[in-house]
């Protein structure tokens, strides 16, 4: 594995991880439903992401497929590489491609986990997310069942994703989040969650920052402003092509330590102050 880390490195579920990560949702079928056009092509591009390019930070859910991802990922990878992050989701079911629905009913929770456990091989999730919240079941009983795994042993780190501020603040006062992830891009700009994780030292973890391909034309200018939100900032964009992946990673190596701190809209030019 190469030790270089594209875009740097950010400190996300106790390990320096690279701030590039990728998104697995692509690596499903169409509409991250089913299995993968080409399974042989899906391992390699997992292969290649992290032996090649020196990603440590993968993204998945065990709603990709469903269930087929995190299959792909332990084909490919197990045993695990020392330093990688592997981050998965619950509390989201499938019924039909075009049908996402949060079930968060605790012994559901449970039940997820212990099958994610199963699918990518291990003992412990490195870092778990609740995929949104269930409106039809209390909070509390949503994230203490991810909390009471947590505890057990059986999650390291317990992750919030889509979900709105006052849920973060919330929980946060409840059990404590380890890590936000939510969408952020050049089209998709302002979201409260970029600056209550700075206040409160959280990891953030921007997903579509291509904005779902819109701004695939210019992913140099889409990663450097995301990256540059902060250092607290990792970046998950998603593909199933060996060419774009390359991109991507270029993009976010391009981008390290040359915007630090620039937040203006890099396709808008200059600052009008800038002599």
């Amino acid at each position: 594995m190469i030790t270089e880390s594209p875009g740097g490195q950010v400190e996300i579920a106790g390990r320096h991880v690279s701030r590039l990560g990728l998104s697995t949702m692509h690596l499903a079928g169409r509409g991250a439903w089913g299995e993968p056009t080409s399974r042989s092509a899906a391992l390699e591009l997992l292969r290649t992401a992290v032996y090649t390019h020196g990603i440590t930070h993968l993204d998945t859910s065990d709603a990709y497929g469903p269930h087929v991802v995190e299959e792909l990922i332990r084909e490919a990878l197990h045993p695990y590489p020392e330093g990688m992050l592997i981050a998965t989701k619950v509390g989201m079911v499938r019924p039909s491609r075009d049908h996402w629905a949060p079930l968060g009913r605790p012994a559901y929770i449970r039940a997820a986990v212990e099958a994610s456990l199963r699918r990518l091989g291990v003992d412990r999730l490195g870092l778990c997310y609740l995929q949104r919240l269930d409106p039809e079941v209390d909070v509390a009983d949503q994230i203490g069942a991810l909390d009471a795994l947590r505890q057990e042993g059986k999650v390291g780190y317990l992750g919030l994703a889509d979900v709105p501020p006052a849920d973060v603040r919330w929980v946060s006062h409840f059990t404590g989040v380890d890590v936000v992830q939510s969408r952020l891009s050049l089209e998709d700009q302002d979201d409260p969650l970029l600056d209550l994780c700075r206040d409160k030292g959280i990891p953030y973890v921007a997903s579509r920052p291509l904005c779902s391909g819109q701004l695939a034309g210019d992913v140099p200018a889409a990663l450097s402003w995301v990256l540059n939100q902060g250092g607290h900032v990792a970046v998950i964009p998603g593909t199933s092509s060996a060419q774009h992946l390359a991109e991507l990673v270029q993009a976010a190596s391009d981008s390290a330590g040359h915007l630090s701190g620039q937040t203006r809209d890099p396709r808008r030019g200059p600052h009008p102050l800038t002599p």
